[in-house]
């Protein structure tokens, strides 16, 4: 089945790996790393949309926190294609498993009978 995104990372992928000759395994734990500098820079445009920053002011937009927000994901969407070639299913194998736990709370409570005895 096609996926455009997954396709998209892909090709990022490949052409990230023609920009560097660093052995597979420093590539792949650079782009782990690249999260968190990502992140940061959500950190930031957050604290700069908000103002709290007295010397820069407002100096980001809540459109600056969403950009950063995507690049965390395309960021983390080629780190874990590094770590395993088929991560379109196991990003859909765990998202799976996260709703199915984190879902399973907003589950109606069977009904019963109103005893409380069980009967």
């Amino acid at each position: 089945m096609e996926d455009p995104a997954w396709n998209t990372i892909g090709r990022l992928v490949d052409w990230l790996d023609r920009g560097s000759e660093l052995p597979e395994e420093t590539k792949t734990l650079l782009q782990i790393l690249k999260i968190t500098e990502e992140a940061g820079e959500v950190a930031e445009a957050v604290i700069g949309a908000t103002g709290q920053n007295p010397r820069k002011g407002y100096s980001h937009t809540w459109e600056d926190v969403q950009n950063e927000l995507c690049d965390v994901i395309v960021t983390a969407m080629v780190a874990l294609t590094r770590v395993n070639p088929d991560a379109r299913s196991v990003f859909a194998a765990n998202l799976d498993r996260i709703a199915a736990r984190s879902l399973a709370a907003m589950a109606p409570v069977p009904e019963t009978d109103g005893g409380l005895d069980g009967s």
